[in-house]
């Protein structure tokens, strides 16, 4: 498997190649689509991004957790999580990239 991260950067240079928009009306672009999707996972709404997966955030309760190196009981505090079910098309073309 590859070790590269898609950064922001490659994105907007992505959208600056394929769109034709200059590259800092690209970066605005990708900057602006990133910050709504923010916005709404910080509202608690998913996003919903078709043939890709739904973004989403799920509330966690408190509940107690065992540190492994002491055995200790340790309390976990309850918090919100960000979760990604990819759409089944994402999951067949990652699983079609698997087969060499």
């Amino acid at each position: 498997m590859s070790e590269k991260t898609v950064t922001r950067m490659d994105l907007s240079e992505a959208v600056f190649r394929e769109v034709g928009l200059s590259r800092n009306e690209s970066a605005q672009l990708v900057e602006s689509v990133l910050e709504h999707m923010s916005d709404a996972l910080v509202k608690g709404e998913q996003v919903k991004i078709s043939s890709f997966g739904t973004f989403s955030v799920r509330d966690k309760s408190a509940r107690m957790g065992r540190n492994p190196k002491t055995g200790e009981e340790v309390p976990i505090n309850p918090r919100r999580v960000l979760t990604f079910r990819p759409s089944h098309l994402m999951k067949d073309r990652v699983a079609a990239g698997n087969k060499r």
